[in-house]
């Protein structure tokens, strides 16, 4: 990564600088330092606390984790279907995809090891079987490859988008239509890297909502992605003005309701064709109890 260092920037030091910039803690960045992994202007800088300048030139690279052996573990998981070819599973709130800095074990593929009896290599060790992901405070549907050549194929429709992918949300706020579209850029956040946003030179994203029924200072929304980027939902509904009820991210600060445990989004339909049989298989599933408590709450006193 290269950056040109602007006036709003000029005096930061070189640590925070890219501790922000490259997501990882500071110290982590002041190791970077030290082991040369960081440049201003062509130059390995003395101390982790160098007062950057304007049009200073900053060059680093954040080198990839050795990866972990990553084990079978007897986390209980939901399996709706599976052959020889394919699984699709039932990812919980509060769950992780992959193992990740900040979460070694516990993860959807350390369930996945466990409960099935093969799983794609494509993804590598960390990600063995992962077609797709779903935000950890995002329940719903997973779709899980369990050998190279259905992995290749179900990727082909991903990138093509046509695996059907539709959500339910609970937003804050009513909405003025039945239905529209969102068709906005997501990239990485200009300031905050750990955040996606709207940004000119983004990658394309598309979402399709309608309401499914107003509920008191809030709604409930059918998604259908046509992309799927990261936090595509969170970030599109939150740009319309009605964040996701509970989304401690793109919300905000003070939320109407004391939503705990993330966001209010539900993976609830998957459509893909299967990638031996050509057959096309739909998948429903409905929300976790938390979810529909809220839901029942709003709907019952508005």
């Amino acid at each position: 990564m290269i950056f040109t260092i602007d006036s709003a920037h000029a005096g930061e030091r070189l640590d925070v600088f890219l501790a922000r910039e490259g997501d990882v803690t500071r110290s982590r960045a002041g190791a970077l330092i030290r082991e040369g992994a960081a440049r201003v202007n062509g130059s390995v800088p003395s101390k982790a606390g160098y007062a950057l300048r304007e049009g200073d030139e900053v060059s680093f690279e954040v080198p990839e984790p050795a990866p972990a052996h990553v084990a079978a573990e007897d986390i209980p998981l939901e399996i709706v279907y599976q052959d020889d070819d394919l699984a699709v599973v039932y990812k919980p709130s509060g769950m992780v995809v992959h193992p990740a800095a900040g979460n070694p074990d516990g993860t959807m593929v350390n369930a996945l090891l466990r409960h099935l009896d093969g799983l794609s290599g494509i993804g590598g060790e960390i990600r063995p079987g992962i077609v797709h992901r779903i935000d950890k405070d995002t329940s719903g549907l997973l779709l899980v490859a369990k050998n190279d050549r259905a992995h290749v194929k179900l990727a082909e429709q991903i990138a093509a988008h046509s695996i059907e992918r539709a959500y339910r949300a609970i937003v804050i706020g009513r909405m003025k239509a039945d239905e529209g579209d969102v068709d906005a850029p997501i990239g990485r956040h200009p300031t905050d890297r750990k955040k996606m946003a709207i940004v000119p030179g983004g990658r394309e994203a598309r979402t399709h909502w309608r309401v499914l029924e107003p509920l008191r200072g809030a709604a409930l929304l059918e998604c259908v992605l046509s992309t799927g980027r990261t936090h595509q939902i969170r970030v599109h509904m939150a740009s319309l003005g009605h964040p996701v009820l509970g989304d401690p991210v793109y919300g905000p600060k003070k939320s109407p309701y004391p939503v705990e445990g993330g966001q209010l989004l539900h993976a609830f339909r998957l459509g893909f064709v299967h990638p031996t049989t050509g057959e096309f298989m739909k998948f429903e599933a409905e929300p976790e109890p938390r979810f529909m408590e809220w839901y029942r709450k709003l709907r019952e006193t508005r």
